[in-house]
């Protein structure tokens, strides 16, 4: 299944919260396909680099972007050369859709169901899942 993981998935995974770990390890072993782009690579480094968000857990800055680069050795790249605005209540969301069709995602794995799932275009063959349901259909 190609897949775009959206950041919270990835600061989940890097929290220990057990379904968004599952979804990265999911990944790393050839379960899923996940899709990378420019702009989620630049939303990923810059949410890792944030000390205050990951204050008493149990990654350091250099092992949450160890994590990233495993990952990102499983990643498809994928250019956006068309978008699809506006999309979304938030903006910020809109690159992950865009990627998403760019790379024929068949979902978007996100914590963040309520805004993703209120697309104003539809892609018939793109769901929304959340981690624990992305884990499911694998």
């Amino acid at each position: 299944m190609r897949i775009v993981v959206d950041t919270n998935v990835l600061v989940g995974a890097c929290m220990g919260t057990g379904a968004s770990a599952a979804v990265i390890e999911a990944c790393i072993h050839g379960k899923g396909m996940p899709i990378m782009g420019n702009a989620l690579l630049s939303e990923y480094e810059d949410v890792l680099s944030r000390e205050a968000l990951f204050d008493g857990y149990r990654l350091t800055r250099a092992e949450r972007f160890e994590l990233l680069d495993i990952f990102l050795a499983h990643c498809q790249w994928r250019m956006v050369y068309f978008t699809w605005r506006p999309n979304l209540r938030d903006e910020a969301d809109n690159h992950l859709v865009e990627l998403a069709v760019a790379g024929g995602a068949d979902a978007i794995v996100t914590r963040n169901l309520r805004d993703l799932g209120s697309m104003e275009l539809r892609f018939p063959q793109l769901k929304v899942l959340a981690p624990e349901d992305f884990l499911k259909e694998i």
